[in-house]
């Protein structure tokens, strides 16, 4: 069967696959991907979610083509033909002509109209075909088993921008290699979310998510632009690749103080009527990083006792708004970073299932040194001897602890000086001394 593509080239039906799978990753040209599904049960979805789905498209316009529903529900032309055709006969769309060789034109009936109103009461969603429960926990399974181990030195260079104890960097290297949780706390203003941040760029690969999950007539959207950064797919036709599924980097969500219980399960719109995935399920695959920890909306036990059963048994437990519980994969890298003191916020529970800890503590002077000259070396600025040795001893005077954080506030307020009063970026003690005023304040003891 030869059908024209979004493309408008001509492009044969997909073959159909030898029993159906929940989730499988197939050699396309050079590609792992998930291959298009060639009939209505390879979706994995019930078709008659489907049919619902095409009739509330039909809904929101005057009429539709199948190549042009089939782009809006990303599923291949021959089975949106299908699916209009079964609407056809239940006397729900009308043929008003044909479109392609053997696709057609259609409008929604009056019948229909009055079913699609009643479908959108129910769940809202109008967009990308859903994917089943059972094959996006198949798809994290199959996915994170086959990335390649993670090496020493991807985790050194992934770092590098920061100056850390060898200690530290081994501890970051075996949480990450591991995937198992990271603890990381420390006075404030030491590299905590800035080693999570880098620690991410460590992980290699992309993988592949889907745009929503369908559980009866329940839809939870997962792929999340504001969230997710796609990876371009090319050299493959795109009808060969299920595009139901979003190919992404793998992703990194943060999360600090906003974060509350109620954003840990499905939040469900009522104007839409379908969920949204929380951020956890968004970070699948991925780094998940609760910064601040202990300064949330919400006593810190509480979210403790949030995490104990998904940090066990790597899944999770969420509520439909009818009361149904469903499971979901947990299978990210979760670092939690506090600058409290851990027995405040934790417990010995929680801390006993957290994979690692580490502590950044106060920079030494000899790095705070070496931090001071690589960012003013970033910014091609020269360092005048003698220049860190008397703000090291202004610190000492006024009793301030060294931040590592402090080098790059110091001379980024120094840049803002210069663009100010419009001279080239130099540093001196005259703007050392004003960039200090401006960062701590007045010069006393703090």
């Amino acid at each position: 069967m030869t059908l024209s593509n979004d493309l408008g080239i001509a492009a044969e039906a997909p073959p159909p696959l030898d029993e159906p799978k929940p989730f499988s990753l197939a050699l396309i040209g050079d590609l792992l991907a998930p291959r298009m599904p060639s009939s209505l049960d390879e979706t994995g979805v019930d078709p008659a979610a489907l049919t619902d789905l095409v009739l509330k498209l039909a809904y929101t316009v005057p009429r539709l083509t199948t190549e042009w529903a089939a782009q809006k529900l990303n599923l291949h032309i021959s089975l949106v033909e299908e699916l209009l055709q079964e609407l056809n006969r239940q006397r729900l769309v009308e043929i008003l002509g044909q479109s392609g060789a053997i696709t057609h034109r259609f409008a929604i009936s009056q019948r229909g109209a009055e079913l699609a109103g009643r479908l959108m009461e129910i769940c809202g969603y109008i967009g990308p075909a859903p994917v089943s429960l059972e094959s996006y926990t198949a798809a994290m399974e199959q996915q994170l088993a086959g990335f390649s181990e993670i090496e020493p030195s991807q985790v050194e260079n992934a770092v590098s921008d920061l100056i850390l104890p060898a200690d530290a960097v081994r501890m970051a290297g075996l949480a990450l290699s591991s995937g198992r949780t990271l603890f990381l706390h420390g006075p404030s203003g030491n590299g905590k979310t800035s080693l999570a941040r880098l620690m991410h760029q460590a992980l290699q690969g992309d993988v592949w998510i889907p745009h929503a999950i369908a559980i009866d007539s329940n839809i939870i959207r997962v792929f999340d632009p504001q969230c997710h950064q796609p990876s371009p797919v090319s050299g493959v036709e795109p009808w060969r690749i299920d595009q139901r599924w979003v190919r992404i980097r793998r992703p990194l969500i943060v999360c600090g103080g906003e974060l509350t219980i109620e954003s840990l399960d499905l939040v469900y719109s009522p104007s839409l009527r379908y969920y949204e995935a929380p951020l956890h399920v968004k970070s699948n695959g991925g780094v998940f990083l609760i910064d601040d920890f202990g300064r949330q909306r919400v006593d810190p036990h509480s979210l403790l006792n949030r995490w104990i059963i998904p940090l066990e048994h790597q899944t999770d437990h969420l509520s439909l708004h009818t009361g149904r519980q469903i499971q979901v994969p947990f299978k990210q890298m979760l670092i939690i970073a506090t600058n409290l003191d851990p027995r405040e916020v934790t417990d010995a529970a929680f801390l006993r299932r957290m994979g690692y800890r580490l502590y950044l503590g106060l920079p030494t002077p000899e790095s705070y040194t070496r931090i001071f000259e690589r960012y003013a070396a970033r910014w091609e600025l020269a360092v005048p001897d003698g220049l860190i040795p008397q703000l090291l001893d202004r610190y000492q005077a006024e009793e301030r602890e060294l931040r590592a954080c402090d080098p790059r506030d110091l001379i980024d307020r120094v840049r803002d000086i210069c663009r100010f009063t419009r001279i080239a970026p130099v540093l001196n003690q005259d703007l050392i001394d004003l960039a200090w005023v401006g960062y701590f304040g007045n010069a006393g003891p703090r």
